[in-house]
């Protein structure tokens, strides 16, 4: 494929994408999901490193972590003064979105390779460029599969629970949980939100 090609296919690939919470199954299959592991395996990281890791989610492990993860926002959303039947109907969603995605992959950020500083500015500066290498593995996951005709959309929600995460999946101290990707195969009846035109104006200035 040409340059132009390619750059055209990369182009319509990024305006295309959209979130689609409509999944159905089956799940995807071992190969599948290890081919967008390796593909998110290869987004910019800091200092040459692969600061990542990722866990797919069995069905059996899905109930405790749904659990777990609730009980830790259910307190959040008390210490906030959120109202009983909200908290309840979120907390119902959340458990829907964990234990019915066809095929859930979590990831983590390590800090293995990074920099190690004492003041707090340049450390907490230093984590800013794992996170900022996360969003390009996580930004990778979702163009593939969205490109391959799969479903797919990420959840934050990890990142507010990560004790109760690696808890309840019996992972490394050292990873830190940041997101869910769920996949599947796309819904029929699902209709994405449309994506506002972008306003350069608004978000983009020369100085």
């Amino acid at each position: 494929m040409s340059t132009p090609d390619l750059a055209a296919h990369l182009e319509q690939a990024i305006r295309s994408r959209r979130s689609i919470r409509g999944l159905t199954g089956p799940p995807l299959d071992a190969a599948e999901v290890e081919s967008l592991v390796a593909l998110a395996l290869t987004a910019p990281a800091p200092h040459h490193t692969q600061p990542w890791r990722f866990a797919e989610v069995s069905q059996p492990r899905r109930d405790a972590l749904a659990t777990a993860m609730g009980a830790a926002w259910r307190a959040d959303l008390e210490h906030d003064g959120v109202p009983e039947a909200t908290i309840e109907r979120l907390l119902t969603r959340s458990r829907a979105q964990i234990e019915g995605a066809p095929t859930l992959l979590l990831g983590c950020l390590v800090a293995d390779g990074l920099n190690h500083y004492e003041d707090d500015r340049r450390a907490r500066a230093e984590w800013s460029l794992a996170t900022h290498s996360f969003g390009a593995a996580l930004q990778n996951i979702l163009l593939t599969a969205s490109a391959r005709g799969l479903a797919a959309y990420w959840i934050s929600a990890p990142v507010y629970a990560q004790p109760q995460v690696r808890a309840a999946l019996d992972l490394d101290e050292s990873w830190q949980p940041q997101a869910f990707v769920a996949l599947g195969h796309p819904d029929a009846s699902y209709t994405p939100f449309d994506r506002p035109t972008p306003e350069l104006g608004v978000h983009f200035v020369r100085r």
